[in-house]
């Protein structure tokens, strides 16, 4: 089989992943995640240095996101019966939602920040994948 991936709407995609994660983990919800994760009881010479070292998580985050956009590339391609979205859920559905409840699930967390993680995490994964699907089931 022969496809041909738009080059361009994975790049696309990959801005699109890093503008929404500071959208989604900055005003949405930014100050709940700080929680979920624990940094709101850092001090200032802690949290300063794990600021210093997000820089190169953001190009690890960047190329992730890439590699996640080229994969559901060939994914739609590949899959015609179904919608660009329509593919983008169903890899959401089944893939992401299982890893993000296993993250959120087996750790030493309450309840009650087990399930704020996986909703954010999870809300966040199907808004991206939503805008993933569109960008790449549409820019031909």
């Amino acid at each position: 089989m022969d496809i041909t991936i738009n080059y361009y709407a994975v790049l696309a995609c990959g801005v699109a992943a890093m503008i929404l994660g500071f959208v989604w983990y900055g005003p949405l919800f930014g100050k709940k995640w700080m929680h979920v994760i624990g940094a709101t009881s850092l001090d200032e010479a802690k949290r300063k240095e794990m600021q210093k070292r997000a820089g190169p998580l953001y190009v690890v985050t960047f190329i992730l996101a890439l590699f996640q956009a080229w994969v559901l590339a060939y994914y739609i391609k590949g899959w015609t019966d179904a919608s660009g979205v329509e593919n983008a859920l169903w890899i959401w559905a089944a893939f992401l939602i299982p890893t993000v409840a296993a993250g959120a699930m087996w750790n030493n967390d309450s309840s009650k920040v087990s399930w704020a993680r996986f909703l954010i995490q999870a809300g966040y994964y199907l808004v991206l994948f939503v805008i993933f699907g569109l960008i790449l089931g549409n820019w031909k």
